[in-house]
């Protein structure tokens, strides 16, 4: 069970030891531990199983998710006060941030954690959401129709094979999302100095960096198209569609607040 993706690896070896510990996969028609539909009196009872996860386990908890999202969102829009806009703001982001840490760098697949981080980023992106709309009316709409056409359009993409998670694509992508992070972690520390770099100001530099965070965060799709795929390939738990499920989250929480910025600076003069 080899895979060039270090998370897959980990998660598989995870199974492997779920597995050796006395938990059998479905066998190929369903019957436990078995490659065959014929249960025979030759060996003992089957141990315990776990289901190997799907695509429709992965469909399923991230529509959940997002509506998880969505509803904590419209709660923190409708019931924050606008003295506290601020105060739940910072709060729903580095809440949401600790709990993203901790998911991405833990080797289990925690569905507690996972529904925390879609209350805690729903907090956050209704917040960001509410300042937005206060400024420029209709935006949201905009920007959520603009995050769900590029994932659509990125898994039509996928689907038909027009983009391919080969190696060189993953180390690419990998890359460059870590080379944006560290460059919107260091313009943030600038920020908070008075020191403007014109990366979020509405300059065509700031246009094109946001531009270049749209297309890094939809190839990004990509990437858990890929580990959705690999993972049922390798007969991951079902639980585990849970993790599957918490990177497609992230990679649309990311886009639609890209998009929410580049929509807003051609939207500055009106």
């Amino acid at each position: 069970m080899k895979t060039s993706n270090p998370v897959l690896s980990r998660l598989g070896q995870a199974a492997e030891r779920e597995r050796a510990a006395g938990y059998a996969p479905v066998g190929q028609y369903g019957q436990p531990g078995y490659g065959g539909p014929y249960p025979t009196t030759d060996y003992p009872a089957a141990p315990p199983t776990v289901r190997p996860m799907s695509v429709d386990d992965v469909v399923v908890k991230t529509v959940t998710l997002l509506g998880i999202l969505g509803i904590s969102a419209a709660g923190a829009w409708a019931l924050v006060p606008d003295s506290l806009t601020s105060l739940a703001w910072i709060g729903g982001a580095v809440v949401g941030l600790v709990l993203g840490l901790i998911i991405s760098f833990s080797r289990m697949a925690n569905p507690v954690l996972v529904v925390a981080y879609a209350i805690a980023e729903g907090v956050f992106v209704g917040m960001v959401s509410k300042a937005y709309e206060s400024f420029y009316d209709g935006i949201v709409l905009q920007a959520v129709t603009a995050t769900f056409g590029v994932f659509f359009l990125m898994a039509i993409l996928y689907k038909i094979r027009a983009i391919r998670a080969t190696p060189r694509f993953i180390r690419g992508v990998v890359a460059a999302m870590a080379g944006l992070f560290a460059v919107m972690l260091i313009n943030l520390v600038l920020a908070l100095f008075d020191i403007n770099t014109g990366l979020r100001d509405g300059s065509p530099l700031a246009i094109g960096f946001s531009l270049l965070c749209i297309v890094v965060a939809s190839l990004s799709f990509v990437l858990s198209f890929h580990e959705v795929e690999e993972g049922v390939r390798m007969g991951l738990p079902q639980r585990y569609s849970w993790v599957a499920a918490f990177g497609i989250l992230v990679s649309l929480v990311w886009l639609y607040l890209e998009m929410l910025r580049l929509i807003s600076y051609f939207q500055g003069d009106d």
